[in-house]
């Protein structure tokens, strides 16, 4: 056994190495590019590389090494499309940064800036104490994320079928997909960031780790307001005893250790709290952004009264919330770690798909879940490409500014990940009761004595 983990530890050892060597050579191709931070990204590489050796559970070395050589190449890839800007980097990343650079870095986070919350305005503060790109920086955290994102997928995965296997498909699998890749390495957007803490919360909700699984959702709510699409399945874990009351505070309590930096820079602990209600409207007035939900179809194209469909969509998507937990407390007695994975998808998937002003990164949740969903129920593969289409039918629309097709396409192909979900989910909150057992014949019954010649009737 000692020979065997030794092997393995030389044999990662060196992939890791060749990997650093591979993100050395492709980083000097990186415009301003310089050693620091070409040491950097090799060594982070090397260290994200090795991720994929403790991520599946107990592999054999010839399943390991082709994992951990695919996730390395994976890296690379990502590596290799930094310099691409986009608009939402030039326009607003940049300008942010420079501010930043222009007004003391970290001192300033007082102040406000831009339209997202402290945690990701300190990463960008921070960034801009460093003389280096900040394209660069932006895009390696999220590349790291997406690693922690990978392996919370994956564990997830094992937890639910006990195979090796399978969730070293779905570590690979989640770090592949066109949404996830892009979205980090080409887009530079930090929806790894919330979307991996979050689901790395109810993973530890379900290994018996609440209060963990509480600090990394208050993480990732700082971060992003969108991870309130999985909160509500945080509600079956407290209906099955996952997770008790006492561990709810560390929620609030996390949320204002993450926005405690621009605390100590000044800004009011008001500000702090209203930030999402105070920056609602800088998500624009349109009911839809190039994305997959209810207001993509023909019939919302040209509303006449939108602002009354908009308060049509919230209540849609409130009532679904209220329905599904209506669900899970009727049958929490039946709630197991498989139900809670559908329900988050009905969550993640539902809500945005009826919610009014939704952009088209917002179904981010529902492109990683189907993912755990399909390493878990293989059969259910074929939904990955269904939410995968839809998502980067609004990729396309962002990057080319044309539609390739209708977005209502994508809205389509997203039904069949919702009725998968909701069938299972009764499936697991149902389950069909045992026949009942039919009694043996007592002892003695007509059955089990001899037959009778009939004498002893005569006599009597």
């Amino acid at each position: 056994m000692e020979e065997s983990r030794s092997v393995r530890a030389a044999s990662l050892c060196i992939l890791a190495v060749l990997t650093a060597a591979a993100a050395w050579l492709l980083s000097g191709a990186l415009p301003e590019a310089g050693v620091p931070l070409r040491l950097v990204i090799s060594g982070i590489a090397a260290l994200l590389s090795m991720v994929s050796w403790r991520a599946a559970g107990r592999l054999p070395l010839r399943a390991l090494l082709p994992l951990a050589a695919v996730t390395s190449l994976l890296l690379l890839l990502r590596i290799y499309c930094f310099p691409r800007e986009t608009s939402d980097f030039t326009d607003f990343l940049k300008p942010w940064t420079e501010w930043y650079r222009s007004h003391g870095g970290l001192k300033a986070l007082g102040q406000n800036v831009g339209n997202y919350n402290i945690p990701y305005l300190f990463l960008l503060a921070l960034f801009s104490c460093w003389a280096v790109p900040e394209l660069y920086l932006i895009k390696l955290v999220s590349v790291s994320f997406d690693v922690l994102l990978a392996f919370t997928v994956c564990r997830i995965v094992l937890l639910l079928t006990g195979s090796s296997r399978r969730s070293a498909v779905g570590f690979a699998l989640t770090l592949a997909v066109p949404t996830v890749f892009i979205n980090g390495s080409v887009w530079g957007q930090c929806d790894s960031i919330y979307v991996s803490l979050a689901l790395l919360g109810l993973y530890l909700c379900l290994t018996e780790k609440p209060a963990a699984g509480m600090i990394a959702l208050g993480v990732s709510f700082a971060f992003k307001l969108q991870a309130v699409f999985l909160i509500p399945v945080f509600l079956a874990c407290l209906l099955s005893r996952r997770l008790k009351l006492l561990h709810l505070p560390l929620f609030p309590a996390a949320y204002l250790l993450a926005v405690s930096p621009g605390l100590l820079a000044g800004k009011s602990l008001k500000d702090v709290l209203l930030f999402y209600l105070n920056t609602a409207g800088t998500a624009g007035d349109a009911l839809n952004y190039n994305s997959p939900s209810v207001f993509s179809l023909r019939v919302f194209w040209y509303p006449q009264e939108p602002e009354r469909l908009a308060r049509l969509g919230i209540l849609c998507a409130a009532a679904l919330c209220v329905l599904l937990a209506l669900l899970l407390l009727l049958r929490r007695k039946q709630i197991d770690d498989r139900s809670i994975l559908c329900a988050a998808i009905l969550f993640c998937c539902g809500i945005p798909l009826l919610l009014p002003h939704m952009h088209d990164r917002y179904f981010y949740f529902c492109d990683v879940l189907a993912v755990a969903l399909a390493c878990v129920y293989p059969w259910s593969a074929p939904l990955v490409l269904c939410t995968q289409f839809a998502s980067l039918l609004g990729y396309y629309a962002y990057f080319r500014r044309v539609y390739l097709l209708p977005m209502h396409y994508g809205f389509w192909a997203l039904v069949p990940l919702m009725l998968t979900a909701l069938i299972l989910c009764f499936a697991r909150l149902f389950p069909p009761r045992p026949a009942p057992e039919v009694p043996s014949d007592p002892p003695g019954s007509p059955e089990e004595q001899p037959p009778s010649d009939g004498s002893d009737g005569a006599e009597a």
